[in-house]
């Protein structure tokens, strides 16, 4: 695979969050202002969005006229039949053929004017969906490392996948239908005032009684599409937990109970289902049975009309399309409604993330990062990831360029916590942090993280070859140098041992490697990114005593000339350090070389001494 396609690939989710899409119906919070932020959105396209509603109502327009002038084809014919009867005349199919001609002209302009409004809006949704996902990335680049900590990245994803495919469906269907569903009641209407006002009388009663009936049987069906959505949503999280935990359900022998929480879900799933499917499914027939109603009204009057010679045979034919036209768009009206309440659900999330707090921008005149020797100085930091809970309380410390400076500490002391200010994840809430002098809130984020190459716990592939996945730490790097980097952690050897070696494509989940060789990838794409600063957060703490020696001799030659941020809760990989920060409860309790703070016999001895007498026993 090239090169440049490891870019496309970084940013790859691991999986979808169970039933994360948007409900069936799901209302806004706030309609009004859901919509005209919408609107809003598409200001840029309000001319296209014009030209879409003249096509559809056009297209409607020419669409309606059509059964009124077939109409006039069967009363010639029918004025033709009695003529040939009486021995008058004939039928004049000239004058049918000129009829039927002109309609089939109307209904091929109609199909034009479709085609237009439909190639015009499938281009306007595109280009707004295409706008709201690249804005949607664009912003992910831009919020602060808090609200992705805070959340569920399942929600997300949701919201640049679901919500956003939601608003694309509803855009594309909803204006037209609702124009042309509109355009389609009125123009009926008008037309059949126009063969007779009694019979247009009589099939209006049909109205009131069929949007009665829709409005009941949606109001009714609503509450089990919700109930068949949640638990939908449900069932697939449980598939998804037991395919993934399968290992764990056979350890614990939990197989039965996996399997009745299935079956409870899966029996709310059935009765809301079939509820929800049988109850829509009575508005087909019921509306069926109310237009009957009303063509049996037509035929009775219009047949009293035509003995009266008040209308043609024709007219009554014509006017039979017209009340089955007319209750076609009130169901679509219902229908279109409920998905533009679910589009402007899915557009409310999508603003909601789009005006989310960002990180506080960049400087106007940043410092330059270029250059940099790896000075870094911790002037009495203070911290706390909630104003009023400081976990950093007072945290200074000087660190020259090359050295090696080890972080120890319990869990919770603090010890992540300092790498993510290094790196600007988080700000400081008062003291600074100096890089060569330079407060890091001078530089642009970008290039202060550009001076740091990172090996954390928890590895992090994506799916492609082992050959792009350590090439991500330089892009440009040929694949001379990606070996040579593979060799320098001791990668080397069980790559070459792996179907396809370097070509091997890692599954989405990286599991066709072990996780200690997947730690061996991440030390050999920082190696390669051959940064001036490196935080290495438990980078050995996946392999075996054999290979951690391995990689902590590359690792010694890799941080000669540059300055290191070790955290280890393995002491023993860190007693070469120039000086070890003994945190606890987010302040440096002690601090010094390995030798000077076992003879101390303080808080960082018992902690060696402990894990010394773990190994002996």
């Amino acid at each position: 695979m090239a090169q440049n396609e490891t870019t496309k690939k970084y940013n790859r989710p691991r999986h979808h969050g169970p039933g994360a899409g948007m409900a069936p119906g799901e209302k806004p919070k706030n309609f009004r202002k859901s919509a005209g932020d919408l609107m809003r959105y598409m200001g840029r396209y309000k001319i296209g969005v014009f030209f879409v509603m003249i096509f559809a109502a056009a297209a409607t327009v020419f669409q309606v006229i059509g059964p009124k002038i077939m109409g006039h084809a069967t009363t010639e014919l029918a004025n033709g039949l009695m003529r040939k009867i009486a021995g008058t005349g004939g039928i004049d199919f000239g004058a049918i053929g000129r009829i039927l001609l002109f309609t089939l002209g109307l209904y091929l302009t109609s199909a034009a004017f479709n085609f237009v409004q439909g190639w015009i809006m499938t281009g306007i949704t595109q280009k707004v969906v295409y706008r709201m996902r690249r804005e949607i990335s664009e912003k992910i680049n831009r919020m602060p490392m808090k609200y992705f900590e805070s959340r569920p990245y399942g929600e997300v994803l949701s919201r640049i996948t679901n919500d956003v495919d939601t608003l694309g469906m509803g855009l594309n269907q909803s204006i037209t239908a609702i124009i042309t569903a509109v355009c389609t009641i009125v123009g009926v209407i008008v037309m059949m005032l126009t063969i007779s006002p009694l019979m247009t009388l009589i099939s209006l009663v049909i109205l009131p009684v069929s949007a009665g009936l829709l409005t009941l049987i949606v109001k009714f069906s609503q509450k089990y599409f919700k109930v068949q959505q949640s638990a939908l949503g449900r069932i697939n999280g449980q598939i998804e937990e037991s395919f993934s935990g399968q290992q764990v359900i056979k350890a614990f022998n939990r197989e039965q109970e996996t399997v009745g929480e299935f079956d409870r879900t899966n029996d709310v799933l059935y009765e809301s289902a079939w509820k929800s499917q049988f109850i829509s499914g009575i508005m087909q027939p019921m509306m069926m049975f109310v237009g009957n109603l009303g063509y049996a009204g037509v035929a009775i009057s219009g047949g009293f009309l035509v003995i009266r010679g008040t209308i043609g045979v024709g007219d009554i034919q014509a006017f039979i399309q017209y009340v089955k036209n007319l209750t076609q768009p009130l169901s679509q009206i219902a229908q279109v409604m409920n998905q533009v309440q679910s589009m402007t659900a899915a557009s409310e999330r999508v603003f909601e993330f789009l005006n989310e707090a960002e990180e506080s921008e960049d400087p106007a005149s940043p410092a330059l990062a270029e250059g940099t020797k790896g000075n870094v100085t911790f002037d009495h930091v203070r911290f706390g990831y909630d104003a009023d809970q400081t976990i950093i309380h007072d945290f200074s410390v000087d660190v020259k360029s090359g050295e090696k400076i080890a972080i120890v500490g319990p869990t919770g002391a603090g010890k992540t916590t300092i790498v993510k200010l290094l790196m600007r994840f988080y700000d400081v809430n008062s003291g600074a942090i100096r890089l060569d002098g330079h407060d890091i809130r001078d530089f642009r984020r970008r290039d202060l993280r550009d001076n740091f190459a990172m090996v954390l716990q928890d590895t992090w592939l994506f799916q492609g070859t082992i050959m792009e996945n350590i090439r991500y730490g330089r892009m440009d790097a040929t694949d001379e140098e990606v070996i040579a980097a593979a060799k320098a952690a001791h990668a080397d050897h069980f790559i070459r041992t792996l179907p396809g070696g370097y070509n091997m494509v890692l599954n989405e989940e990286s599991s066709n490697v072990s996780q200690g060789q997947k730690q061996l990838l991440t030390i050999a794409r920082a190696i390669l990114a051959d940064k001036k600063l490196l935080i290495l957060d438990e980078a050995t703490s996946s392999v075996d005593t054999r290979t951690e020696e391995l990689i902590q001799s590359a690792m010694d030659y890799l941080m000669k000339g540059r300055t290191s941020f070790v955290i280890a809760h393995r002491l023993s990989t860190i007693r070469d350090a120039d000086c070890i920060l003994v945190m606890n409860h987010g302040d440096i309790v002690e601090q010094g070389t390995h030798d000077e703070l076992l003879a101390q016999g303080g808080f960082y001895a018992d902690l060696y001494n402990s894990q010394f007498e773990e190994a002996e026993a």
